[in-house]
């Protein structure tokens, strides 16, 4: 049974010397996220804080916040492509990652060999590889060009390899960052097929989107993210009502400041 904790994860970019700049003390408005040492130079960002919450099978939660709010950097913690400065992270399943699908890809082996590779580092078994290599290259419709590097291939042929290999294997917990749908005409019917198959499949879900309907068709909750901080967790129409609201509000403040101020 998949099972995910994330325990208060926080998570801090430094800044190199170089990047460091000095606070502004008569900005009152300044972001909390900054982190500035005894001299009052800023010398890091806090992008994550306090994020605490848990996943059992067959939960579906998506990613409700505006660009910047930390959504992106949480499924890169999640997916343990980065390690979070404090809290702790528990993981029961084989996490699957659709965050970059042309990671790890080999220009100068074939497909074939390519294959064998991510399915390796993905966890699988020769034996599970070897029952799914036909599918695959079906799939991309490789033809012949399996056998032969894959620096040889059109970007489509790229393209299609890689989505086959990142959707072939059925996800324990499965981390998307948006809907993972490419390629031209005819094979983006087929790749959203198999997209709504592959998610179907995945025992945890979490999703990250600026799409509402998305996030209502395939997620049975939800957790507003607001400056690396968790806002609100609970029904997805709930956050997501409450969160374009405050949007619709930001952008005529921006527009007409004077007129909000009075």
């Amino acid at each position: 049974m998949a099972r995910l904790i994330a325990d208060n994860i926080a998570l801090q970019f430094p800044l190199h010397s170089k990047a460091q700049v000095q606070a502004d003390s008569d900005d009152t408005a300044i972001d909390d996220r900054l982190v500035t040492d005894g001299r009052g130079r800023i010398i890091g960002i806090q992008a994550l804080r306090d994020i605490s919450f848990s996943l059992n099978e067959g939960d579906r939660l998506g990613l409700i916040g505006q660009n910047g709010s930390g959504k992106t950097t949480l499924l890169q913690v999640l997916a343990e492509i980065m390690v979070p400065d404090a809290g702790t992270l528990t993981i029961e399943g084989r996490s699957t990652n659709l965050l970059n699908i042309n990671l790890g890809m080999q220009p100068g082996a074939s497909a074939d060999r390519n294959i064998t590779l991510r399915g390796l580092a993905a966890g699988h078994s020769l034996t599970e590889i070897q029952k799914r290599r036909a599918e695959i290259v079906a799939f991309a419709q490789l033809g012949e060009f399996a056998h032969m590097p894959v620096e040889t291939y059109s970007a489509g042929m790229r393209m299609r390899l890689n989505y086959a290999i990142a959707t072939a294997f059925e996800p324990e917990i499965l981390i998307l960052d948006e809907w993972l749908s490419t390629g031209d005409i005819a094979f983006r019917e087929r790749a959203t097929n198999r997209m709504n198959q592959f998610v179907d499949q995945a025992g945890i879900l979490i999703l990250a989107s600026h799409s509402h309907k998305l996030l209502k068709d395939n997620c049975n909750r939800a957790i507003w993210l607001d400056q690396g901080r968790i806002r609100a967790d609970g029904d997805v129409d709930t956050l997501w009502k409450a969160y374009a609201a405050e949007q619709k509000k930001r952008v005529a403040e921006d527009t007409n400041p004077k007129a909000t101020a009075s």
